[in-house]
């Protein structure tokens, strides 16, 4: 029978006189690290070594132990000297080619980007009102509850407030829900009359084909002495006879926003079953109704002017928002909210 401490301790000297040379053979770095996982690596030499001390007696294990030890030190350290040296011979071979000649032309993308439909749809509204004498105004996306609720008339128990709908960061603060908290920023610091529009990122727990957890809104408002619901009206008309197309009608349907008072949503005529002569046929889209819901509005509660400190017998407005994505699914007939957040190059090519 053949003697494990023995046959172990040729192993040895047989890999520590043969590693070396095999190195120096490879002259790419995954080469190097090939031969170097055929030593220690898990179906290593050195590994197949160590799997055979089971069969040597306990008095030699501890002398077998020290050299296969000093054994992996100097191969660790041939691999780590071998590596700089190919490292350094790349490198030395990459800075003696020709300069790069910095005057040749460049050569143009294959493909070019698209603006997003999102992008198209904020830049075209924000153009309608800004040529309306609306100014942009800018707020943070993470706000005080305060901000976000409080002062715009949400009582304490509201739905709206609960962590199912709302994302908290920290003690007092969240995700803001709308870009309502624009509103307040401004009306808390500037001083009447004003018209701004406010577009911006939005968050909420909801998800699903037409909704999405982040999203974006645009808020537009304006206070000034003696603004009235027909103010509303016309400006609401104009935008959507600029943004939908010349002779698109309007209604307004009671509703109930916390922060506006009388409130009310707002339809236009379906554009998707409009006839040559103006009339609506009715269509799935719009539910046969010949009408499609596109923002919420309303006059701004005299809650909200007190709370923001401006004074409600003198100053009224009104406020209006829009979630745009849903005018960009109506503008091209995007079936699905995804659609909007996948970036598909497919998809954003049509735009």
């Amino acid at each position: 029978m053949s003697d494990p401490h023995a046959s172990i301790l040729a192993s040895l000297d047989s890999l520590a006189g043969a590693y070396a040379a095999r190195f120096e053979s490879a002259q790419t770095e995954q080469a190097l690290r090939d031969e170097n996982a055929k030593v220690l690596g898990k179906k290593g030499e050195l590994t197949a070594i160590l799997k055979e001390m089971g069969k040597v007696p306990a008095d030699a294990r501890k002398a077998i132990g020290e050299r296969v030890n000093t054994l992996k030190s100097e191969v660790e350290g041939a691999f780590e000297a071998r590596l700089k040296a190919i490292l350094r011979k790349a490198r030395e071979a990459e800075l003696s080619l020709p300069p790069f000649d910095l005057t040749l032309p460049g050569r143009a993308p294959s493909r070019r980007g698209h603006p997003h439909p999102i992008s198209i749809v904020r830049d075209e509204i924000v153009g309608i009102f800004e040529s309306m004498g609306f100014a942009v105004f800018d707020g943070p996306e993470i706000d005080t509850a305060a901000n976000n609720f409080d002062k715009l008339g949400f009582p304490p128990d509201h739905p709206a407030t609960d962590m199912h709908d709302t994302f908290y960061t920290k003690a007092g603060h969240v995700l803001r829900t709308h870009t309502s908290n624009i509103q307040v920023r401004a009306m808390s610091t500037m001083k009447p009359p004003f018209a701004f529009i406010a577009p911006g990122a939005c968050y909420r727990v909801d998800s699903d084909i037409t909704h999405s957890p982040m999203f974006h809104q645009i808020e537009a408002f304006m206070v000034d002495e003696h603004v009235t619901l027909a103010h509303l009206k016309g400006v609401l008309r104009e935008f959507a006879e600029r943004f939908y197309g010349s002779g698109t009608p309007i209604r307004l349907r009671p509703s109930y926003f916390p922060f506006t008072e009388p409130s009310a949503e707002v339809d236009v005529g379906c554009v998707f079953c409009k006839r040559a002569d103006g009339t609506r046929a009715g269509c799935a889209v719009c539910k046969q109704s010949g009408w499609l819901e596109i923002l919420g509005s309303g006059m701004i509660d005299p809650v909200v002017f007190t709370e923001c400190g401006i004074d409600p017998e003198r100053w009224s407005g009104f406020a209006l928002g829009m979630g745009l994505e849903r005018q960009a699914m109506l503008r091209y007939g995007i079936p699905e909210i995804r659609f909007l957040f996948e970036n598909d190059p497919r998809f954003l090519a049509q735009f």
